[in-house]
């Protein structure tokens, strides 16, 4: 069964294309926190990359007191192992470090590589390894964008894979990774299912760099309609049925808008298998240029 995780980018930055309010305060973060705890959700996904996410999730941990009620995930600041590096360790260790202070936690429930090309490095690997034998990370894993560093992390013996996932981009199941991860006794995250809410975006609204998404988009409008199903329903429930799907990590920018994800995800109404399959035609290869916000020029990576 898949649960839900509450990702925390939209605490510590300005994130989305679609987000039209800015970073909520400290006080509507904790809100949010709150709200989602007390609907029974664990698992909280944060990094050093999200701007303030981690002094956030840290002050709230602090003020609440709550840190055996949640797991918290974070991930290695991109790009901070430089070639001429002799000590990764030492390197890795204090960025390790930095995070645990900043989240108010004596270690992490899972630390996850931010530069997927990372785990073709062996001392990066091993590192993440050696940290897991001192009890400061309970697994170890990548955030991934393009499927084959998910299969390296495969053979690597990783325990953790957060990868997008959605109706637009279904490269996860389509390649069978998703599958052999699970076979390989891995947790499954999945991000992206709003795609920084491009899915919710009026298609007068779309910038000029995704006009090429505007047919994507309007067939999705059209199959809602048809099929009689709420946007948010439809992605989040697309998600949720899939097979071999451990987590859906979902980010919000208010109270509101979390409450109705839950309510829906939770709702478990079934989706009807002829809109499945019109889904499954209609969107099997979608260019990257569309799928990949690190792609779109005024998009940003964090994820």
């Amino acid at each position: 069964m898949t649960k839900l995780c509450l990702g925390t980018v939209q605490f510590g930055m300005k994130y989305g294309i679609n987000n039209q309010v800015g970073q909520p305060s400290q006080e509507e973060s904790f809100e949010m926190l709150d709200l989602a705890i007390e609907n029974g959700i664990d698992t909280i996904d944060t990094a050093r990359a999200y701007g303030t996410a981690e002094i956030v999730v840290g002050n709230y941990l602090e003020y609440r007191k709550c840190y055996n009620k949640v797991n918290i995930i974070s991930k290695l600041r991109p790009n901070i192992v430089e070639p001429e590096n002799k000590d990764v360790y030492s390197v890795i260790r204090r960025e390790l470090e930095n995070s645990l202070s900043r989240l108010h936690v004596s270690h992490l429930k899972g630390y996850l590589l931010h530069t997927p090309e990372y785990v073709y490095d062996e001392r990066i690997v091993q590192t993440l390894f050696r940290l897991k034998d001192e009890r400061l990370i309970e697994n170890i894993g990548v955030s991934i964008y393009g499927i084959e560093e998910g299969f390296e992390a495969i053979k690597k013996g990783m325990d953790y894979v957060q990868l997008p996932y959605s109706i637009l981009d279904q490269r996860g199941k389509q390649s069978g990774f998703i599958r052999e991860a699970k076979r390989a006794a891995m947790t499954v995250f999945t991000r992206s299912a709003f795609l920084q809410g491009l899915f919710m975006m009026g298609l007068n609204r779309l910038p000029a760099q995704l006009e090429h998404a505007k047919p994507y988009l309007e067939y999705f409008e059209k199959l809602t309609e048809q099929y009689k199903i709420d946007k948010t329903e439809l992605l989040l429930q697309f998600v949720k049925i899939s097979k071999d799907i451990d987590y859906l990590v979902f980010g919000v920018d208010n109270r509101k808008q979390l409450l109705e994800n839950i309510e829906v995800f939770e709702s478990g109404r079934p989706v009807d298998k002829f809109l499945l399959e019109d889904i499954e035609n209609y969107y099997k290869q979608v260019d990257d240029s569309i799928i990949l916000p690190s792609l779109w020029s005024n998009g940003k990576k964090a994820e």
